[in-house]
């Protein structure tokens, strides 16, 4: 999980206890999370989560001023999701989000560490049409099935 490996100068925290922290909160809520999850437009989500009722979530995970101030490409996960989040390491500055080009009108806000999170701003509900949901589903539990095979049987060949 490289994708997960930052850590924030200003906070001295990673982006796996952000990770963490957010998990903990999203279990509480009766969701389940995934890291790393590629998604068909060739971008890479930090987390994406999955409620009861199947409405997808894409976090992206910031550590650090630098790494917050660089992204340009999130945008891309939203027509991926229902909900999308910033989630920032307890610490950071989260003013920047405010700013027109972050769209706080639509993205919600998690500060988190590694014990736990808290939204501070909820996410906008942008409901996926059914077809692409149904395959975001699909393509989300094989892909977790297929880590978890592989978990039990590194040998297993799965491409």
């Amino acid at each position: 999980m490289a994708g997960l490996a930052g850590v924030g100068a200003e906070t001295g925290i990673t982006a796996a206890d952000v990770a963490r922290g957010v998990c903990r909160l999203f279990v509480q809520q009766g969701l389940v999370a995934i890291p790393e999850v590629p998604l068909p437009n060739g971008r890479r989500t930090d987390l994406t989560a999955i409620d009861a009722k199947g409405r997808i979530t894409i976090v992206e995970i910031k550590v650090s001023r630098a790494d917050l101030h660089g992204d340009g490409k999130w945008p891309d996960y939203c027509d991926w999701c229902d909900h999308f989040y910033w989630a920032l390491a307890s610490g950071l500055d989260p003013a920047i989000l405010e700013t027109p080009d972050y769209r706080p009108e639509t993205s919600g806000l998690i500060i988190a560490d590694r014990y736990g999170a808290a939204v501070v701003r909820e996410a906008a509900s942008c409901d996926l049409a059914p077809p692409r949901r149904k395959a975001e589903l699909l393509r989300i539990g094989r892909l977790a099935m297929r880590r978890s095979m592989l978990a039990a049987d590194p040998e297993l060949g799965l491409g």
